[in-house]
């Protein structure tokens, strides 16, 4: 095991997997000569060249639509967005034309993509470039949907998701890239997409959680445990196809559930988990389900008030309490 950051854990797959298959190349903004605009992609462009690394214009639609070109041609192009808030301008690309391909071909084409970049809030960088679109892109068949939360989901799912067959929303977090944790060593490691994650045994209280809410989580279950509460983290890691599953059988043995997410509460994936924990494990609730999301209004740039919009450790251990009636 090797101990590395998110942004290390991310540029090792994605070395890794251009040394395994020639057809995998790198498309983006900034991606090459200046080593990517938060250095996931440093040192790729000296190593492998202009054809491997490529820099594109400031034009999301053009360079999005050129990678769905080439993976219908038989590569598979890594997709960078400087952050996936400027995926909306190529949402034409990845939603009518990357997701649908496939069924739309009768299955002639496939569309091995990965796009990737940013989602989320960063640090002050206000209403534009501060928005969580997972519950958007999940909304569509076609498209695989992924969010990692530490180093070595980083680096496993990432490999997965090159290796894929279908177009995949790789969706990073900007404060966690210089999080650090174990990764192991072998160059082959991945982690099926799909396939959820127990990051903490519990007996009282369930916590899904994923990407910047996982840390969090994790820290609110390490407060509560010293008051004699039992808390069980989830990350599902994969949004789409969505492990419900694991989510499932961990409300059915703790009998209470709080998910914990950074984007809008409207209409979003912690909609989707309640109303299918219901589905499958009503009679298990001895609480109702609580959710912690986002302030529904633009993200402020004032960072008192962006803390404020934000999820938050505090907010998370008093919704275990409110459902723990506590």
């Amino acid at each position: 095991m090797a101990e590395m950051t998110i942004r290390d854990a991310l540029n090792a797959a994605l070395r890794e997997e251009i040394l395994r298959d020639e057809n995998v190349f790198i498309i983006g903004e900034e991606v090459a000569e200046y080593d990517g605009a938060y250095k996931v992609t440093r040192g790729l462009w000296k190593e492998f060249g202009d054809k491997r690394v490529v820099d594109s214009p400031i034009t999301e639609l053009g360079f999005a639509a050129l990678g769905v070109g080439a993976a219908m041609a038989g590569l598979r192009p890594v997709v960078e967005f400087m952050t996936f808030n400027f995926s909306i301008l190529a949402s034409d690309q990845i939603i009518n034309h990357a997701a649908k391909m496939l069924y739309m071909s009768g299955g002639q084409f496939n569309v091995p993509i990965v796009f990737r970049g940013p989602n989320g809030s960063a640090y002050q960088v206000s209403s534009q470039h501060s928005q969580a679109l997972e519950a958007f892109y999940a909304n569509f068949p076609g498209l695989k949907v992924v969010m990692p939360s530490t180093a070595a989901d980083a680096k496993g799912l990432l490999k997965s998701a090159i290796r894929d067959n279908n177009p995949v929303v790789f969706l990073e977090q900007e404060t966690m890239y210089g999080m650090k944790g174990e990764v192991p060593d072998d160059e082959d490691f991945t982690i099926p997409l799909g396939v959820a994650d127990v990051k903490r045994e519990g007996s009282d209280c369930t916590i899904v959680a994923r990407s910047f809410t996982v840390p969090q989580a994790l820290k609110a279950a390490d407060e509560l445990a010293k008051e004699g509460v039992s808390v069980e983290v989830v990350d599902p890691r994969t949004i789409k196809p969505l492990d419900i599953d694991t989510i499932v059988a961990s409300v059915k043995k703790t009998n209470r559930l709080v998910i914990a997410e950074e984007s809008h509460a409207f209409a979003s994936v912690g909609a989707e988990i309640s109303h299918q924990v219901m589905e499958h494990a009503f009679d298990y609730l001895d609480a109702p389900v609580k959710r912690i999301s986002c302030a529904e209004a633009p993200m402020p740039y004032a960072r008192n008030l962006e803390v404020a919009a934000l999820p938050s450790v505090e907010k998370i251990v008093a919704a275990i309490k409110e459902v723990c009636y506590l």
